[in-house]
C-alpha cells in the first residue's frame, strides 16, 4: 500500500462565500488568479462534473496532469482527483471547501491527499513541499482577488497584435517554438535559455532589450500545441506588472496563408507606477506604456516569423 498523506490549509477571506466559490469554480480564469497555474483546458464538462487538463509550476518545475472535478455550488465545495498524475506524484486529490462566517466573511479550506509514484522518501518530501507552497500561494491569491478585484478592475486588460503571412502555419509555429534560436533571430533578444524536459512544456528565460538600450529579464512557462497555439505565463515579470499571460495562435486563412496572432493579458502593478514612470504618471500611462512595449516586441517577432515562413 502506498504511503498516503492528508493535509489541510485554510484562510479567512473578507468576501461573500458565493464570490469565492465562483473564483474556484471558474477554472479557465485560474492563470489570472493563481500564480502556479499556467494554463487550463476542459476535456469534458457538464453542470456538476468536468475533466480538465492543467499545466502548472511545482517547486520551480513545470508539470501537467488531468483531473476530474465535482462541483457543488449549493454546498460551496469543489472536489478534485488527478486521473493522470506526473511523477514524482503517484496520485492526488482533495477539495476546496468554502464556509460562510457572515455575509461578508468566509473561511476557505483547501484539502489534499497524495502519495508518491515510488517508495523513495525524497519523492514524498518533494510532493509535501510543493503542496504546502502552492496551497499557501493559492489561498493568498484567492483572498487577494476575492477582496480586491472589484475595487480595481482596470488593472487587468488584454490586447491582440496580428500579422498575415503568405506561408505555412507549421513554419510560423516552428519559428515561435524554437525560442532557443531567438538570440540569433531577433535583434531585441540579448540572451535566451530554453528548457524542455517534457515535450511541449518549456521554461523560457530571456533578456530583452528596450528602446533605451537597457535589458530586462523575464521567465515564462510555455505550453506548445503544434501547430495551432503556444500559451505562456511569465513567472518572472517586469516591475510594472504583477501578471503577464498570453498566447501565440496560428490560423489558416481561407484564401491561403496564415494569420499569426499574439495575445497579451496583463495586470498592472499599481504600487510601482511612480517608481517606473515618474510621480506624475497614472494607471492610463502605465497601460499605454506596457501595451506599446509588448506590442513592439510582439510585432517585431511576428515580422521575423513572417520573413522566415515566406522564405521557406
Amino acid at each position: 500500500m502506498p504511503d498516503t498523506r492528508a493535509v489541510e490549509h485554510e484562510i479567512t477571506v473578507a468576501a461573500p462565500a458565493d464570490r469565492i466559490y465562483r473564483l474556484v469554480a471558474d477554472v479557465e480564469n485560474w492563470p489570472h488568479v493563481f500564480g502556479p497555474t499556467v494554463h487550463v483546458e476542459y476535456v469534458e464538462r457538464d453542470e456538476r462534473s468536468e475533466r480538465i487538463r492543467l499545466w502548472a509550476t511545482a517547486n520551480g518545475t513545470a508539470k501537467t496532469w488531468t483531473s476530474r472535478r465535482e462541483l457543488d455550488p449549493d454546498g460551496l465545495r469543489v472536489d478534485f482527483r488527478q486521473e493522470v498524475s506526473q511523477p514524482p506524484v503517484g496520485g492526488m486529490g482533495g477539495a476546496w471547501v468554502i464556509e460562510p462566517l457572515s455575509a461578508g466573511e468566509s473561511r476557505v479550506r483547501l484539502l489534499h491527499d497524495y502519495h508518491a509514484a515510488t517508495g523513495d522518501p525524497a519523492d514524498l518530501a518533494w510532493i509535501e513541499q510543493a503542496v504546502d507552497r502552492n496551497s499557501r500561494a493559492e489561498l493568498g491569491a484567492l483572498k487577494e482577488h476575492a477582496e480586491g478585484d472589484a475595487a480595481t478592475p482596470d488593472l487587468l486588460f488584454s490586447f491582440d497584435d496580428a500579422v498575415d503571412i503568405d506561408g505555412k502555419a507549421q513554419d510560423v509555429y516552428d519559428f515561435i517554438n524554437e525560442a532557443q534560436l531567438w538570440q540569433e533571430r531577433l535583434p531585441h533578444v540579448a540572451r535566451v535559455s530554453l528548457e524542455e524536459e517534457t515535450p511541449g512544456l518549456q521554461i523560457l528565460e530571456m533578456d530583452t532589450r528596450t528602446k533605451d538600450g537597457s535589458t530586462h529579464t523575464t521567465k515564462s512557462v510555455r505550453v506548445c500545441q503544434p501547430y495551432e497555439k503556444i500559451v505562456y505565463k511569465q513567472i518572472q515579470v517586469p516591475a510594472l506588472m504583477t501578471l503577464h499571460t498570453g498566447h501565440w495562435s496560428f490560423t489558416e486563412r481561407p484564401g491561403g496563408g496564415v494569420r499569426a496572432t499574439s495575445r497579451h493579458t496583463v495586470r498592472i502593478n499599481e504600487a510601482n507606477i511612480g517608481k517606473v514612470l515618474g510621480s506624475d504618471a497614472g494607471l492610463d500611462d502605465a497601460r499605454t506604456y506596457v501595451r506599446n512595449a509588448l506590442s513592439t516586441n510582439s510585432l517585431a517577432t511576428l515580422g521575423h516569423a513572417k520573413s522566415y515562413a515566406e522564405g521557406r
